[in-house]
């Protein structure tokens, strides 16, 4: 069997290691050849790609980012690629295509299913957001990576009396917020799937501030949103992809909380920081699975579906089950979390 595989979307940690678990399973069990295309989709419209040999994966399974590199696919490119998929599944001579990626890039993979390419998913998001698998690699790490800056900025907020707003990931659902505020112990926590209200932050800050607890820090997901008529922010528009481009509601909130309190209120953007580095030993494991089993999978003929962790066992999904909806965060992991501010 001849067997590609590409990394789609944004990058996470833990790539590299489904992409090592894919060229060991397939190579030193089966005696299958892996291919894997550089860029994402681009490099399978474009036809650029590379032999993935055991020596070109050695040495990977602790890096971050993705050896293939990787893209986001304009529309209008996607449908291309739909009309010609069995086509460029010859052309490659590949049997079958191994996907790895977020919610574009799986509905990307079930639209190529549907034209007649053989593929078998493997979803990466470091949101946690893909409804059809209780976790996705990535987040384990970006949640530690966003857990350790708001322990280090709780020491400078606490010497200078200041209101830290720590920014992190997280568009549509607040997974990443929600688990790295509560292991930071912050003081507050915004997400995309409740409206928050300034007010209550500041009556939170003031009422610390008059116990002697004279800082706090505060954890927004960068999709948080505040009740309408509450302060001023504006939506952003809708950029090539598809995906809203949020205001920068960390800075935002910043500057309405100092204006409000009086006090220091200064924004921190983790950004991209949460998305490099090296993976967790828990991505790295998770990661891996999801490799072995895609593999097997191929071989078992199991296309048009995907990888997904269901309690401890990796088990087959349907792609169109991963894309129907989004994972957010229910009210019951909200009222957790605010049981213990």
């Amino acid at each position: 069997m001849r067997i590609g595989v590409l990394t789609a979307g944004g990058d996470c940690p833990g790539l590299n290691a489904v992409i090592r678990s894919v060229v060991h399973r397939a190579v030193t069990n089966y005696g299958d050849e892996v291919i894997g295309f550089e860029d994402g989709y681009a490099g399978l419209l474009e036809g650029r790609y590379r032999a993935l040999d055991l020596d070109a994966v050695s040495g990977i399974l602790a890096r971050g980012g993705t050896i293939l590199g990787s893209s986001r696919l304009q529309r209008d490119r996607l449908r291309e690629a739909c009309d010609n998929a069995q086509d460029m599944a010859r052309e490659f001579g590949i049997d079958a295509l191994i996907p790895i990626g977020g919610e574009g890039t799986l509905t990307a993979a079930r639209m190529l299913s549907d034209a007649g390419l053989p593929v078998v998913g493997v979803p990466k998001t470091i949101d946690n957001d893909i409804s059809s698998t209780d976790r996705t690699f990535g987040f384990d790490t970006a949640v530690g990576v966003a857990t350790e800056a708001m322990d280090r900025l709780k020491t400078t907020a606490e010497s200078h009396q200041r209101v830290m707003v720590v920014e992190v990931m997280g568009r549509h659902a607040g997974w990443i917020a929600l688990e790295s505020g509560m292991a930071a112990g912050a003081h507050g926590i915004c997400l995309p799937e409740r409206a928050f209200d300034p007010a209550d932050l500041v009556k939170m800050v003031e009422e610390r501030f008059a116990r002697g607890k004279r800082f706090a820090v505060l954890c927004v997901a960068e999709g948080a949103h505040p009740a309408e008529g509450s302060m001023d922010y504006g939506h952003g528009e809708i950029d090539q992809f598809g995906h809203e481009r949020f205001q920068g509601i960390g800075t935002a909130l910043a500057y309405e909380l100092e204006r409000r309190l009086g006090k220091e209120a200064k924004p921190v953007i983790l950004g991209h920081i949460q998305r490099g580095g090296t993976p967790t030993a828990y991505d790295r494991v998770l990661a891996t699975r999801f490799g072995w089993h895609a593999v097997e999978a191929a071989h078992q003929g199991e296309f048009g579906r995907m990888t997904a962790l269901r309690g401890t066992d990796v088990v087959m999904v349907p792609l169109a089950e991963a894309v129907t909806e989004l994972k957010t965060v229910p009210k019951d992991r909200m009222d957790e979390a605010e049981s213990v501010f």
